[in-house]
């Protein structure tokens, strides 16, 4: 699996298969929901913004008529609205066959979420650590399901302070921030993929990352803006890692999947190696009794 031409020519028709996308109105959200609707998939979007995601939405439906595309609105940074967001979709469906959680933010200015969390941990980690034990119940009724989470190559700078770990007595570096919270991604994979498979479930948990790709994601990075003509990828070749971690039919629960050339900022997707610190059992069981204790929610 280390060395492969792998693509969307890989990906199987998904017919009957639904699956939910998480940031899915711009970059690497948008991108696979384009892909995966022109596979025969049922794409459930979920967007802070609906009426950004009805644009996207239109969009692909110019090229593919026959897209099956549902706009939901949820917000990462608010737990009402994870819950909300989960909810409907337990009303609404038996089974969810893929969860994509993709969506991000990066190196923002200091914010706190509505339940007082660190603006980027809130987001990236804890708002998907909701998210995904509230469709756990869904995930388990389809057959082989799949669970794929969104790091970085920044992880490598993580070193979550768990005696503080919603900076309130540091003063703010929104860097180590978000290398913080793409370090708690791989935990959080790697910390799932364990239970599950001591429970001997069928669902499978990935972790990916896009290298260096253009997105808007970049908006509060002057550096990457100016050095995006020299290192960046295009969104449609971001995206194949996390396809990948999606949908090859031998990748491993736990294995993380990124970029093939260059540092790991650019190429086709392989399984690569995330750094010693994500495999700290330790640290990812405390994150993991903190995230429960945050989020009030049990897996």
């Amino acid at each position: 699996m280390s060395k492969s031409n792998w693509n969307i020519q890989n990906i199987p028709d998904q017919s009957n298969k639904t699956i939910i996308i998480t940031g899915a109105s711009s970059g690497l959200g948008m991108e696979a929901s384009k892909v995966l609707s022109a596979k025969n998939a049922t794409i459930i979007m979920a967007v802070r913004n609906t009426k950004k995601g009805e644009i996207v939405s239109e969009e692909i439906k110019k090229q593919n008529p026959n897209a099956k595309l549902e706009i939901r609105e949820m917000d990462l940074s608010s737990l009402q609205s994870v819950s909300n967001f989960a909810e409907g979709i337990k009303s609404d469906y038996d089974k969810i066959d893929i969860l994509i959680n993709n969506a991000g933010i990066m190196t923002c200015p200091f914010d706190r979420t509505k339940d007082d969390f660190e603006i980027q941990m809130g987001t990236n980690h804890l708002g998907h650590f909701a998210l995904t034990g509230l469709l756990m119940p869904l995930l388990h009724k389809a057959k082989n399901a799949r669970i794929v989470v969104t790091s970085s190559i920044g992880h490598k700078m993580g070193n979550i302070d768990f005696t503080d770990i919603n900076w309130k007595k540091r003063n703010y570096k929104t860097t180590q921030a978000y290398a913080d919270s793409k370090l708690a991604n791989l935990y959080f994979t790697y910390e799932l993929a364990r239970k599950l498979k001591n429970e001997k479930s069928d669902i499978k948990v990935t972790a990916s990352h896009p290298g260096w790709t253009r997105t808007n994601l970049q908006k509060h990075s002057w550096y990457m803006r100016m050095l995006n003509p020299l290192f960046s990828q295009e969104p449609d070749q971001g995206v194949l890692p996390t396809l990948r971690a999606a949908f090859d039919a031998d990748a491993n629960s736990g294995e993380y999947f990124g970029p093939s050339r260059f540092f790991e900022m650019h190429g086709n997707p392989i399984v690569v190696k995330s750094n010693d610190k994500s495999h700290n059992l330790e640290a990812s069981k405390k994150l993991w009794e903190f995230s429960e204790q945050m989020t009030n929610i049990k897996y």
